[in-house]
């Protein structure tokens, strides 16, 4: 059997060319992970409907304190796994993104929990509830949100108090008017409105999208015309109507 060297050694010669590209390909759009160093942290925190709940700054001292800040650290020593499940171990952070980049950066997307009402209840359990329905601890300020005060145990502040709150904040109007809800001892809710010398009662957290949408009719075609300060009490707890205690006025 007589071996074709010439051709044998093209065929040898080609497969060594190959593979000479493919490696210098690689290389090529692979740097050094051991030369490459991490020169700048980019946090992205999704705007949502509650401003400064979560900063870039202390999303930094969560991963310092559980030493994965990644800042000057070679690429290769950075975990994005592990970033992503420091951050979610936060009571305020839903979700955690990080990814790097061959330049030498290190990029963070960060959802935040957004609570949407502030519980202050009588026997002193103060926290927040979310907008899933989740407890969140009260060891951050938020401004403009929802005070909920009264008889409030967290089983009813989750079934029923985050509904309520998550129809308000959803609405500009209603977001800008209510400051305060007040669960009363029979579960039945009031509310406490920025504009108007007056309570608007609920009665229980049930279709509250109706009720809310007559109240603002009623402040549109009613109130606007015989005043904001005419009524003391507007209840809308029953369909079809709107029942209304006029202000008691002292004669001088």
């Amino acid at each position: 059997m007589n071996i074709n060297w010439k051709k044998s050694l093209l065929v040898f010669c080609d497969i060594a060319i190959a593979a000479y590209l493919v490696m210098a390909v690689t290389a090529f759009n692979k740097p050094d992970q051991v030369s490459v160093i991490c020169t700048e942290v980019k946090t992205d925190i999704e705007a949502n409907i509650v401003d400064g709940f979560l900063t870039a700054d202390e999303i930094n001292k969560m991963l310092r304190k559980e030493k994965v800040y990644p800042l000057s650290l070679p690429m290769r020593d950075v975990s994005s796994r592990k970033i992503e499940e420091t951050l979610q171990k936060s009571p305020f952070v839903e979700k955690a993104e990080c990814y790097k980049t061959q330049s030498g950066q290190v990029c963070i997307r960060v959802r935040q929990r957004v609570p949407v009402v502030k519980v202050m209840a009588e026997g002193g359990d103060n926290y927040y509830i979310d907008s899933h329905a989740n407890v969140m601890p009260e060891n951050r300020y938020v401004n403009d949100l929802i005070v909920a005060t009264g008889h409030i145990s967290r089983k009813y502040a989750q079934s029923y108090l985050s509904h309520v709150a998550n129809h308000i904040m959803q609405d500009k109007f209603w977001q800008n008017q209510i400051v305060q809800i007040n669960v009363l001892a029979d579960g039945t809710l009031e509310l406490v409105p920025r504009v108007g010398d007056h309570i608007i009662y609920l009665g229980m957290p049930v279709g509250v999208e109706r009720k809310l949408e007559r109240m603002r009719k009623f402040y549109l075609y009613g109130l606007n015309k015989a005043g904001w300060n005419k009524y003391s009490y507007i209840s809308v707890e029953f369909d079809n109507q709107i029942i209304c205690k006029k202000r008691n006025v002292k004669m001088i």
